[in-house]
């Protein structure tokens, strides 16, 4: 059988990497290329990060880059990862490895020179295919090729066995099936995914927030997020979730791809839950989200139903971002366009209006000047934020007002 080649790609040129290339010869056969750069180029799809695999220990691959003048970080050395960096790009070298043994969150290993075994460790067929940097032959230990061409993804091995090692893996299946998947679906990887899911209790909240992430923020998680909710994937970490989760998310997916709008993360997550603040903090509390996230929910959720008449108003109060989200999530479908329109291209202003104008013309000083400007910004806000002139009619309206009341 005539051997497959990796087709040649861009990132394969850097000169960088052929000076750590050239560091790693051995006896072995060299480095070679593992994992998402040799499945991306067999998919004619972008790389953007280079793995090597080398039957060199951590010691020698640190020793070899630093005497060949690059930097040598030993980001992952107990597991065998060393990471160059050379000409502003990082590349991950990882020691040929087996297990010695697993507990569900990590793995002891020990260091070999055996490919097969290495691939045999790791979690899908597709991510196991390795490429010689120097002729492309691909080396494909467990039918990843006919997988990756069949857009079917399946565990090395033993499902359970893989989720047992490591239960991220049933989170990084979802993912990878949301990106990869398009065939016929392993029936046997799903209920591994589905009876190994209590495990992912054992994970930190960090691990589960990413892998929830990486999800959400692909172009259309849809079918796969449904896949996890009928197999009860979320239980374990998400009992917030709305029972109507996989419809509501599916109907901001079909808007964003209707109204060409970008992935929004925030709105994505909250498309999985009910219409609850406290629900939502509480999320974002157990998984550790960023504090601009957590906060973001909030400004999403106080929106009210956006309308063309209201969603500017929306946006002075949180922010663009969060305005058009509200959209998104929760205007009725007659009023999008109008609303997105809105938005678009609009910068939020300022009201011009200040205290000490305020005290000029007759207020006097003190906490009534702080409540005036709020009494006019209100009144700007509700006439869709005109103009200076306008602004200063509204606070001659308002001051005196004030001051008739003072008599």
């Amino acid at each position: 059988m005539t051997p497959v080649r990796l087709p040649d790609a861009e990132w394969q040129h850097a000169d960088g990497l052929k000076c750590v290339l050239t560091t790693l010869d051995d006896v072995y056969g060299g480095p070679r290329y593992v994992g998402g750069a040799v499945r991306d180029t067999l998919l004619g799809l972008p790389v953007s990060d280079v793995d090597i695999a080398t039957a060199l220990l951590p010691n020698e691959v640190i020793n070899r880059l630093e005497a060949a003048g690059i930097k040598a970080i030993p980001t992952g050395i107990e597991h065998g990862t060393v990471t160059a960096a050379v000409a502003g790009k990082n590349y991950e070298i990882t020691t040929l490895r087996r297990d010695v043994a697993t507990d569900g969150r990590r793995a002891t290993v020990a260091f070999a020179t055996d490919w097969q075994e290495d691939a045999s460790r790791r979690d899908f067929t597709i991510n196991a295919l390795y490429a010689d940097p120097k002729s492309g032959e691909v080396f494909d230990y467990f039918e990843g090729l006919s997988d990756l061409d069949a857009r079917r993804l399946r565990f090395i091995g033993d499902a359970n066995q893989r989720i047992a090692e490591d239960f991220l893996r049933i989170l990084r299946y979802f993912r990878f099936l949301a990106r990869y998947g398009g065939g016929q679906i392993d029936g046997d990887a799903i209920q591994a995914c589905a009876a190994g899911a209590h495990g992912l209790t054992a994970l930190s909240r960090e691990r589960i927030a990413q892998e929830l992430t990486r999800i959400l923020g692909l172009k259309n998680p849809v079918a796969s997020v449904k896949l996890m909710i009928d197999s009860g994937i979320f239980t374990p970490f998400l009992p917030e979730l709305a029972s109507d989760a996989a419809d509501k998310l599916l109907h901001l997916v079909e808007r964003e791809a209707q109204f060409a709008q970008p992935v929004s993360l925030p709105a994505r997550f909250l498309a999985l839950l009910t219409r609850d603040s406290v629900a939502a903090d509480k999320v974002a509390a157990r998984l550790k989200l960023p504090n601009k996230m957590r906060e973001g929910f909030g400004h999403r959720l106080r929106a009210g139903v956006p309308t063309p008449a209201n969603v500017r108003a929306i946006a002075y109060r949180a922010n663009i971002d969060a305005a058009r989200d509200a959209v998104m999530l929760y205007a009725v479908d007659a009023a999008v366009p109008e609303c997105l329109a809105r938005l678009e291209q609009w910068d939020i202003p300022t009201l011009s209006i200040k205290g000490g104008e305020l005290i000029v013309m007759g207020l006097p000083a003190g906490p009534v000047v702080a409540k005036t400007l709020q009494a006019i910004e209100t009144s700007w806000v509700a006439e869709d934020f005109p103009d200076a002139a306008r602004q200063r009619e509204l606070a001659v309206k308002a001051v005196n007002a004030v001051l008739s009341g003072l008599d």
